[in-house]
C-alpha cells in the first residue's frame, strides 16, 4: 500500500479543523495534523497576495487522494485549493499499516 501526506493550506484554523475532521470521519485520511498560522505570498490573478493562512497535512493511502481531493474542494472556501500529494517512501512499517487500515474505504464507501 502507497502513503501519501497532503499538504493543504485553508484561510483559518476552524476551516482546517473542520475539512480535517470530516477527512477523518469519513476514512479519506488517517489523521491530519493541523501545523498552525503561516503567511503565504502568491499570485492569483493580475497581482501579487500576502495572506494569513493554516497549514494542513493529512495522512492517507494513495488510492483515497483523487476522492480526498475532491471532498476538499466542496468543503473550501477557495476557488482552487492547496492541495498536494507527497509519497511516503519509508517510513515506521507499523505506522505505515495503520494508515492503511485507518483510511481504508468501509463497504459502503464507494469512492
Amino acid at each position: 500500500m502507497a502513503a501519501f501526506l497532503v499538504y493543504m493550506t485553508a484561510a483559518s484554523v476552524a476551516e482546517a479543523e473542520t475539512i480535517g475532521r470530516t477527512l477523518v470521519e469519513e476514512r479519506l485520511a488517517a489523521c491530519v495534523n493541523i501545523l498552525g498560522g503561516i503567511q503565504s505570498i502568491y499570485r492569483w490573478k493580475d497581482g501579487v497576495e500576502n495572506a494569513a493562512e493554516v497549514a494542513f497535512i493529512a495522512k492517507t493511502r494513495a488510492d483515497r487522494f483523487e476522492a480526498l481531493t475532491r471532498r476538499v474542494k466542496e468543503l473550501h472556501s477557495y476557488d482552487t485549493p492547496c492541495v498536494i500529494a507527497l509519497p511516503v517512501v519509508s517510513g515506521n512499517p507499523g505506522f505505515l499499516e495503520w494508515i492503511a487500515a485507518s483510511a481504508a474505504p468501509d463497504a459502503t464507501d464507494q469512492a
